[in-house]
């Protein structure tokens, strides 16, 4: 669904954040490894489903002038209108349902997308989040604290947690000091980072 003025009102959501072809599939920042998070998502977008939370896809879209290129050393990802900017084929068919909405960024956080923000003023009661996607230390991170920070600006009580065994960043094993800072961040926020089983 792309229409946020027809979903009906929900508490929760799950936050599916930039499981696009460009991070996984193809292109220079795609990461094939990231794909070993998706059975797990999988799982949390069935139970979203039966538990009647909004599903909402996060997708890194951006035009050929993005000034974000030049920040992370001219490397032009994810462009409109290309596959790099679609959902991985696994997730395609929990896309366009009932309780889906699809949101492109243009930047490093969700909380910064126009349509993100319009979102949250149109559900004022969602009050619980459940975060998983890529890049653990880039949009992942960046995106839960903005999300934190614009709750905490409204009054608004709130739960967010961020599914460790759902997260995944590009060359994992060699930015695990990043990894590693991305979540105590998360944590000193006050977001929940959590795993299956805890």
């Amino acid at each position: 669904m792309e229409d946020i003025s027809s979903l009906k009102k929900y508490k929760k959501c799950l936050i599916i954040v930039d499981m696009i072809n460009g991070f996984v599939r193809e292109g220079v920042l795609h990461d094939e490894k990231i794909g070993d998070i998706i059975p797990r998502q999988i799982e949390l977008i069935k139970e979203a489903q039966e538990e009647d939370k909004l599903i909402i896809f996060i997708k890194d879209t951006h035009t050929e002038n993005s000034v974000e290129f030049e920040r992370f050393g001219n490397t032009n990802h994810c462009l409109e209108n290309t596959t790099e900017s679609t959902l991985v084929d696994e997730l395609k068919e929990f896309e366009n349902q009932e309780n889906t909405i699809s949101i492109k960024k243009n930047s490093t956080s969700f909380m910064e997308s126009p349509k993100f923000r319009e979102l949250m003023e149109k559900q004022k009661g969602l009050n619980e989040f459940d975060i998983v996607g890529c890049c653990t230390d880039i949009c992942v991170v960046n995106g839960s604290i903005g999300l934190a920070n614009y709750l905490d600006e409204h009054n608004r009580k709130h739960i967010i947690n961020v599914h460790e065994d759902g997260v995944a960043t590009y060359s994992e094993e060699e930015r695990q000091d990043y990894v590693k800072a991305a979540k105590l961040l998360m944590q000193q926020q006050g977001i929940n980072v959590v795993k299956k089983g805890e």
